[in-house]
């Protein structure tokens, strides 16, 4: 196995353009468990970890740029404002070991449809950002995922980077596992409202090929919600939106839990959420009046 560790983006990009099979590793949370337990053995690995600029963030126009290295535990220190939605899936990932090691662009490179990264990219749509030798492109996250551990990402692309909205309201994540830590999820959902625009974004993790959305539940919930701030949602829309985000589910039986169990998690979880963000946002409407 031939060992490359670049210092550079540019001798970064280099190396995967000369080394398509070759696996990039910055934290080595995910890779390292698959050389140990012998399930992959890459001709090359190509080391990210010197790359500084992978481990930068910063303000990227109305975004947030979130160099692909950034760990989990530097999301939840410096992002929760900016991006809260994805620092509070950061909090449940793992140990603190593995958050101070554990990156988004990790997350993005297994495409594992558990991971925690996933629905708070979806449901706050994202950008990653994507760089070979032949130049920099930006994918939406909602176009990323294309099926099981497959998604848009070239072989001679590294992924550098993840673009994200300025939060226009609400952002909710939710989570359930077999323990409160060390654990893989065995369903996970999140929410953004979107005050300005008026629209609902929605991402859903464990419980298909992909991470997928609810769009018909985004579509039902952006024209039911009271954007003006006066009421609470009715337990009956609550219920409903509840209902549309289950539908969509396409789980599996696994050691981790039943697809039947998986299905009724993320009803329940989306009526959580729901409510969490209802109530936050009229919180914010009344400060503001």
């Amino acid at each position: 196995m031939e060992f490359l560790s670049p210092s550079t983006l540019e001798e970064a990009l280099e190396a995967k353009s000369a080394h398509p099979d070759g696996v990039p590793i910055m934290g080595g949370t995910d890779v390292m468990v698959e050389l140990n337990f012998d399930k992959r053995r890459p001709s090359t690995l190509i080391d990210l970890a010197r790359v500084p600029e992978l481990g930068e963030w910063g303000t990227d126009g109305d975004h947030t740029r979130l160099g692909a290295g950034v760990p989990y535990s530097k999301i939840v220190e410096h992002l929760s404002r900016s991006a809260p939605a994805l620092a509070k899936a950061s909090r449940t990932v793992a140990s603190p070991q593995i958050r101070n090691r554990g990156s988004v662009g990790g997350n993005l490179g297994g495409a594992s449809p558990a991971g925690d990264a996933h629905p708070p990219l979806l449901a706050t749509d994202a950008v990653v950002e994507l760089a070979s030798v032949r130049g920099r492109r930006r994918v939406p996250a909602r176009e990323f995922y294309l099926s099981l551990r497959r998604t848009a990402r070239q072989d001679d692309e590294l992924i550098t980077a993840v673009l994200l909205p300025e939060p226009k309201g609400p952002q909710q994540f939710a989570k359930i596992g077999t323990r409160n830590a060390m654990v893989i999820s065995v369903a996970a959902f999140s929410l953004a409202l979107d005050a300005e625009k008026r629209t609902v974004g929605t991402g859903l993790g464990s419980v298909a090929p992909t991470p997928i959305r609810a769009e018909e539940a985004e579509e039902f919930l952006a024209a039911e919600f009271d954007w003006e701030g006066a009421t609470l949602p009715s337990e009956s829309l609550v219920r409903r939106f509840g209902e549309l985000v289950a539908s969509v589910t396409r789980p599996i039986d696994d050691q981790r839990g039943t697809a039947q169990y998986r299905t009724h998690s993320m009803a329940v979880m989306a009526r959580r959420a729901l409510t969490w963000s209802a109530t936050e946002y009229r919180k914010g409407v009344t400060r503001c009046a």
